[in-house]
């Protein structure tokens, strides 16, 4: 336990001791000049292990005298052949997938009769949604919509809300549609 409040005392030690501290003039004639650092020191240093390859690549406008040949090197830590094999075998296993994760608003959860009047009264309230009742044995449920995200879902929750209070948004797979 003390080692943990040494560390932790440590590391704000440290921490505060990296911050600049600002120095104010009380002269109001002095001019205080602008920061500059030379960071050139930290730019990292390309070396070149072939010779580059020479192409005549035109600018977009100018005279022809602006027109030289510009070398071109090609970059020596390339990601791209393993980024191409990782991009492909993800696209390998989204094809596999039949159900995505979302979210539903569920209306009403419990008996049958009541599941069907609260359809009914969300399909009059809300006619441009399009509510079904689920059974799940033994509850039946009437749930609005189908979402990618709860921020998709957000406006439409609230207008359900408003005639539903305890109607809840709640996460579902949706079926991907092929």
């Amino acid at each position: 336990m003390h080692l943990l409040k040494g560390m932790i005392y440590t590391s704000c030690i440290l921490l505060l001791a990296g911050c600049k501290t600002t120095q104010k003039t009380t002269s109001s004639t002095s001019q205080q000049s602008k920061y500059t650092e030379d960071l050139s020191v930290w730019r990292p240093k390309v070396e070149s292990t072939t010779a580059p390859v020479t192409t005549t690549a035109p600018p977009a406008t100018g005279t022809p005298e602006d027109r030289k040949t510009q070398p071109y090197t090609e970059a020596r830590f390339s990601v791209n052949r393993q980024l191409d094999t990782v991009l492909d075998s993800i696209d390998r296993s989204n094809l596999n997938r039949r159900y995505i994760d979302g979210f539903t608003i569920q209306v009403y959860s419990g008996r049958r009769e009541e599941a069907l009047n609260a359809k009914k009264q969300l399909t009059t309230s809300l006619p441009r949604l399009e509510s079904e009742v689920q059974f799940t044995e033994p509850i039946f449920r009437v749930k609005v919509g189908k979402y990618y995200s709860r921020m998709e879902a957000q406006q439409d929750y609230t207008a359900v809300k408003r005639y539903f209070p305890a109607a809840i948004l709640i996460p579902e797979k949706i079926a991907l549609s092929e």
